[in-house]
């Protein structure tokens, strides 16, 4: 075994067990959690897209966002995160346009914000978002391990070769698959039926899972870089480990959300996911 695959194993260990043990916790370990990830995401968009070098008083503005959005996801303040996050977006789009910036700031500060709103909120305080959190951890792993195996065991057509040259429709098929079984597997660990509802959940998650992934490797390309950074010894950076977890949250918070606004939910993110 290779010093390079020994460290990339003993990282993934130790981030496991990190990641599974503040999700156990719940409650302020978990929020935490989720606010240190959305911190080191927006680092590591900043360094990808040049913000530091390309529009410095923009890229201040974007850690005062995002500090301030994690802090409240700290204090449990998740409504009105999102509406910080809301205004912030707005206000650096309107900085772009008035002094012929990108949006990548925009684009930053939204992609760091939800990350840590939509993992506070699927996982709450209560059994159900624990369960809720282990079941959206369950559909990503199995698409992301899946995947990779099921795509170099078949090969065929790619995916996406001019953003990953390396995905295949077969791995994305047997990842989404795989996601499915999954998901349905540890939803029957704790309820004793299941019903369509779990099934076509797992598929979306898995699907969305799929394109975050594409979109990191889409803006890496874009910016030519290897890695988001050197964070995590073996893996590289936070971005390179959660892009697909990251898409898969954002698209449960935000059906949850569209189901509330509509009057059709009223209950937490994880009671929707689980169909409660």
């Amino acid at each position: 075994m290779s010093t390079e695959l020994r460290l990339r194993i003993v990282s993934g260990i130790v981030l496991a067990a990190v990641v599974l043990a503040a999700t156990w916790a719940g409650g302020l370990p978990f929020r935490l959690l989720s606010s240190l990830i959305a911190l080191l995401v927006y680092y590591e968009w900043s360094t990808i897209t040049r913000l530091a070098e390309a529009d410095v008083r923009g890229n201040a503005f974007g850690w005062a966002a995002t500090l301030a959005v994690a802090a409240m996801v700290v204090y449990a303040e998740e409504e009105l995160a999102l509406v910080t996050v809301a205004g912030a977006v707005v206000l650096s789009a309107i900085h772009a346009v008035a002094f012929k910036r990108s949006f990548w700031l925009s684009g930053g500060i939204a992609y760091a914000g939800l990350t840590a709103i939509s993992l506070a909120a699927i996982r709450g305080g209560d059994a159900t978002g624990l369960i809720a959190m282990l079941f959206v951890f369950a559909v990503v792993w199995a698409t992301d391990i899946l995947a990779y195996f099921v795509g170099r065991a078949i090969g065929g057509p790619k995916l996406a070769p001019p953003i990953s040259p390396g995905k295949t429709w077969s791995g994305a098929i047997g990842g989404t698959i795989s996601a499915i079984v999954a998901g349905s597997l540890l939803y029957l660990c704790f309820f004793p039926s299941i019903g369509l509802w779990i099934p076509l959940v797992a598929f979306i998650l898995s699907v969305f899972s799929q394109v975050g992934d594409l979109f990191e490797s889409f803006i890496k390309r874009r910016f030519g870089v290897k890695d988001s950074s050197r964070l995590i010894p073996g893996h590289g950076g936070v971005m390179d480990r959660v892009d697909g977890l990251v898409f898969a949250c954002f698209a449960a918070f935000l059906l949850s959300l569209a189901a509330m606004l509509s009057g059709q939910q009223s209950a937490s993110t994880g009671a929707f996911l689980l169909g409660l």
